[in-house]
């Protein structure tokens, strides 16, 4: 036979979860900073070579694209003042 849950006491004093309830700012502070410390220990730094080949790549394709905004800027620009002056 199945037994039911009548004969079972039920706990009514739940407690109640301090959701609000944060440690300090010092304390959350604290610890924050300790996890930083903690995965800074676990990156793998590149080399000096990597991160100066890395920031010439960077800088190469910035320019790159400098020069591609700049020369269609000036060709849309050409082209306004030409549309400008045939319509006047």
């Amino acid at each position: 036979m199945a037994q039911s849950n009548e004969n079972k006491p039920v706990d009514k004093k739940v407690k109640k979860t301090d959701k609000n309830k944060k440690p300090n700012i010092f304390v959350r502070f604290g610890r924050k900073i300790k996890e930083t410390f903690s995965e800074l220990k676990r990156v793998t730094w590149p080399s000096f070579g990597k991160a100066l080949k890395a920031t010439g790549v960077v800088l190469v394709i910035t320019l790159i694209f400098t020069v591609i905004v700049t020369g269609i800027n000036s060709g849309f620009s050409a082209l306004l003042e030409l549309i400008t002056k045939w319509g006047a």
